[in-house]
C-alpha cells in the first residue's frame, strides 16, 4: 500500500495502482453526487466538479502528493455537496443561491435584452439555441427561458403547433414503449422478468420464428408483448409475434 503515501519515486505499478484506485473511486464519488450533477450541471455542481477534478488529478500525477489525503479530501467535500444540496431544499435562500429562477430571452416574438445580458449570452447563440430546435423565426416563439443549468426552454405560440392526431380526430392506438430485449445474442434477464416471462418462454419464442438466439442481432419487445427480430444475416424485420 505504499503507492498510497508520498514518495520520492514510484514505480511502473504503484502508478498503475494509483490510476486504479483513482479510476473506481472517482466512479464511487460520482455516484454518489447522484446523476442530476453529471447530466446537467448547476452553479454548485460546477464548483464541486471542479474543484474534485483537481483534487484527484495531482497525486494521480506527481508521486510527491499521497493519495489518501486527496481521497479523504474528497469525501468531505462530498459530504458538504450532499448537505448543501439538502439545505438548499429546506431553505429557500440557498434554493435561489445555487438554482435561480429563469431568465426570459423572447416575450411573444421580442427579444428581451435585460435577460440576455443577465444570461451573459448574444443574440448570435439565441439564436444558434433556437436553430437547435427547427424554430427558424423569432415571431413564433410565445417564451424562450435561459433554465439555470445553461440550457434554452423554448415554447411557441399555439398556432405554430404541430397538428396532433387529436386535433385531427384521428382514432390512435395507446402508447407502447418498445424495449430491447435480446442485444447481440445476449438477453435482457431483468427486463423478461418485469415482463413475466422466463427464459423457457424467450426460447419458446425463438422456436416460433424459426430464429437462432445467438444470431439475433435485436430483439424488441412492447408493453403488449409484440416481439420484433433482427437477425445476423438480414438487418430487417424476421417476425412479428402477437403474445396473449
Amino acid at each position: 500500500m505504499d503507492f498510497f503515501r508520498s514518495q520520492e519515486s514510484l514505480t511502473t505499478m504503484q502508478w498503475i495502482l494509483r490510476a486504479i484506485v483513482g479510476y473506481f473511486f472517482l466512479l464511487i464519488t460520482a455516484k454518489a453526487l447522484g446523476q442530476r450533477s453529471i447530466s446537467q450541471l448547476r452553479f454548485l455542481d460546477f464548483v464541486i466538479a471542479l474543484i474534485l477534478g483537481n483534487i484527484m488529478a495531482h497525486p494521480l500525477s506527481d508521486e510527491h502528493l499521497a493519495l489518501k489525503g486527496s481521497m479523504i479530501t474528497t469525501l468531505a467535500l462530498v459530504v458538504l455537496y450532499l448537505i448543501t444540496s439538502w439545505l438548499s431544499l429546506k431553505w429557500n435562500f440557498l434554493k435561489h443561491l445555487f438554482e435561480p429562477s429563469p431568465l426570459t430571452l423572447i416575450e411573444h416574438g421580442k427579444l428581451r435584452m435585460g435577460g440576455l445580458r443577465k444570461a451573459k449570452i448574444s443574440v448570435d447563440h439565441l439564436f444558434s439555441e433556437l436553430r437547435k430546435q427547427q424554430v427558424e423565426d423569432i415571431q413564433k416563439v410565445a417564451l424562450a427561458l435561459w433554465e439555470p443549468g445553461g440550457m434554452v426552454s423554448v415554447f411557441l405560440e399555439p398556432q405554430h403547433h404541430t397538428v396532433t392526431a387529436k386535433d385531427m380526430a384521428i382514432p390512435s392506438n395507446p402508447f407502447s414503449l418498445v424495449k430491447p430485449l435480446i442485444i447481440q445474442g445476449t438477453y435482457d434477464k431483468k427486463l423478461l422478468a418485469q415482463q413475466g416471462k422466463d427464459l423457457a418462454w424467450l426460447k419458446a419464442q425463438m422456436q416460433t420464428l424459426q430464429v437462432d438466439m445467438e444470431h439475433v442481432v435485436l430483439a424488441t419487445i412492447d408493453d403488449q408483448d409484440q416481439v420484433r427480430v433482427y437477425t445476423e444475416l438480414e438487418t430487417q424485420e424476421k417476425g412479428e409475434l402477437t403474445l396473449h
